[in-house]
């Protein structure tokens, strides 16, 4: 799909150059073009486009040494610094799962990626980017002064293309939840036999796709011993509470392509304008508060008991971010998390 009213590639050039200081994501939207847009806009200046084939680096990523690694949506960014270690590569799912860099990587929605260095006063500053076929950001790589530059170079000419053009094709994309059905034609009763009898928590999106239900809708339908409506500033409540009374999280956050995990403990917590963030030492969470609609705890039964998690909705219904307590799988869920998130303030709502 090709979009005759976007401006050309010189013309994108010359708005970075005007608008230095601005955020990409920014400067794409006031030209009403995609953040893919305005990187490959660079192709043959200080951007090279590469292969956003995952099996094709995956395995050789972890060359680079300490990295920083981003996924974000509309609503929330999730910076990991540490190593790409232990890949497994599948192909419909792939997954990182180091100590600090823990990543489910989706391949069909990865289709535009591109190597990408920045002056920043003295310094270089070298990524590797992902998008989908709408243009949108699923994951970057930033290098960090640790990195290995020579294992980046030679990486970076591994998965070059041949095709280094100006511009790029994109293809509208639907929404990775399309709602069919209002909430009253939904089959509660069949959710509520099928939810109950969860041995574990991954079995939830087969159920939600044969009963073509939404995550959101599910939560919604469930039943208040299960899922129950939260005040917004119980986010912010619960992050508090992990921080004085030590106690590890998990914390996701995911787009079409791409999810990325944070597990342990956190320390520092800042809020600035709709902003809250977390500001580790190797973890920094940046979430926008005015775009959760809803908050919900939700409890699943496992083999191991029930797993309680924290979920933050857009006015779309779409899951921004997604917390639970740290465990390791066949292991119970802490006793700590879970009277957390039990105690946190509840939107009463009618059984209507």
């Amino acid at each position: 799909m090709t979009d005759t009213h976007k401006p050309a590639p010189q013309d994108i050039r010359q708005a970075r150059e005007d608008n230095p200081k601005m955020r990409e994501r920014d400067l794409a939207q006031q030209l009403g073009i995609t953040e893919a847009d305005l990187v490959a806009a660079f192709c043959g200046l200080n951007v090279v486009r590469i292969t956003p084939r995952i099996e094709t680096f995956l395995t050789e990523i972890q060359t680079l040494g300490e990295v920083m690694a981003l996924t974000r949506n509309e609503s929330a960014v999730h910076e990991k610094i540490g190593v790409y270690d232990k890949p497994i590569v599948g192909k419909h799912a792939s997954m990182l799962l180091g100590e600090q860099i823990d990543l489910r990587l989706f391949p069909d929605s990865w289709a535009h990626g591109f190597a990408v260095e920045k002056q920043d006063g003295e310094f270089t500053r070298r990524s590797l980017q992902f998008f989908d076929a709408a243009g949108e950001a699923i994951h970057k790589i930033h290098l960090r002064p640790a990195s290995d530059l020579d294992a980046y170079h030679a990486l970076v000419t591994k998965l070059r293309l041949d095709d280094q053009s100006q511009s790029i094709e994109l293809t509208a994309l639907p929404k990775p939840e399309e709602k069919t059905a209002e909430i009253h034609e939904l089959d509660a009763d069949g959710l509520r036999d099928r939810w109950t009898q969860m041995k574990d928590v991954h079995e939830f999106f087969g159920i939600l796709r044969s009963l073509k239900m939404t995550r959101h809708q599910a939560v919604q339908v469930i039943g208040q011993d299960y899922a129950w409506a939260l005040d917004r500033d119980a986010l912010s409540a619960m992050m508090q509470h992990a921080v004085q009374e030590q106690i590890p999280i998990m914390c996701f956050v995911g787009n079409r392509g791409c999810i990325q995990i944070h597990s342990g403990p956190i320390s520092n917590i800042k809020t600035m304008g709709p902003w809250l963030n977390i500001l580790d030492e190797t973890f920094h969470m940046h979430l926008r508060l005015d775009h959760i609609a809803e908050l919900w705890a939700v409890r699943k039964p496992t083999k191991d008991g029930h797993v309680t998690s924290l979920e933050a909705y857009g006015a779309d219904g779409e899951m921004i971010i997604q917390f639970f307590g740290k465990r390791h799988e066949g292991s119970g869920e802490r006793g700590d998390w879970r009277q957390l998130v039990e105690n946190l303030p509840r939107i009463l709502r009618s059984a209507a």
